[in-house]
């Protein structure tokens, strides 16, 4: 199977970043641009956020999942502790996530290292979640090897009659990581491939340092 893609091309030119005009903070910058992508038309979800750790078997491995909330300190998203990439994350703290908004010409690269967030804000989370996919982490040993579709169903509804009549607590073994930057880079498309990459890298002291990189 061969499929020739040389002839697929975008121009970018709906906006530039410079760097005179970027403020001293990158979450201002991030705060700025979700906003502007959440409120897009052609956008629909916003908050999807890929991200890439290091496996246990040395091999990059990237994948989707939903940033749940964001602050002065990173990027929290939920997930099986027990999955692949939380184990990568307990071996290899390091992580690179990133954002595309296609529609607005714009990405954003994040590398930082993840931390189980406190016990009660996953609680917290947890209990505003619906009871469906409460019950979907009891159920998922996620990124473990099972049978068939019908094993999994078949667990979901077993876990549907031990909570039955009762509240679904969270399980241990699932909780939200937050990924605190060292290093954020936002690019914007320009024409020719002559890209705008502005990249803020965290000092020592706690300032960051704002440099602009070539395309």
């Amino acid at each position: 199977m061969e499929k020739d893609l040389s002839n697929y091309r975008k121009v970018y030119k709906k906006k530039a970043l410079l760097k005179k005009n970027v403020p001293e903070n990158p979450m201002e910058l991030f705060q700025k641009w979700f906003y502007e992508a959440d409120g897009f038309d052609g956008i629909e979800e916003a908050n999807i956020m890929h991200i890439a750790t290091i496996g246990l078997d040395g091999l990059p491995k990237s994948r989707v999942v939903l940033l749940k909330r964001f602050t002065w300190e990173g990027f929290i998203f939920y997930t099986n502790y027990n999955s692949d990439k939380g184990k990568a994350i307990t071996k290899n703290a390091n992580v690179c996530a990133s954002f595309f908004w296609h529609s607005l010409e714009h990405q954003i690269i994040i590398n930082g290292k993840a931390e189980k967030i406190a016990e009660n804000l996953s609680d917290g989370y947890f209990e505003s979640r619906p009871d469906g996919s409460k019950l979907g982490a009891w159920a998922s040993n996620q990124s473990e090897v099972i049978n068939s579709r019908e094993e999994m169903d078949n667990k979901l509804k077993s876990f549907e009659e031990k909570f039955r009549n009762s509240e679904i607590p969270r399980p241990e073994y699932w909780g939200g990581y937050i990924v605190k930057p060292f290093s954020i880079e936002f690019w914007q498309g320009r024409p020719n491939r002559m890209h705008d990459r502005i990249r803020y890298t965290l000092q020592e002291n706690y300032e960051w340092k704002i440099e602009r990189l070539e395309p």
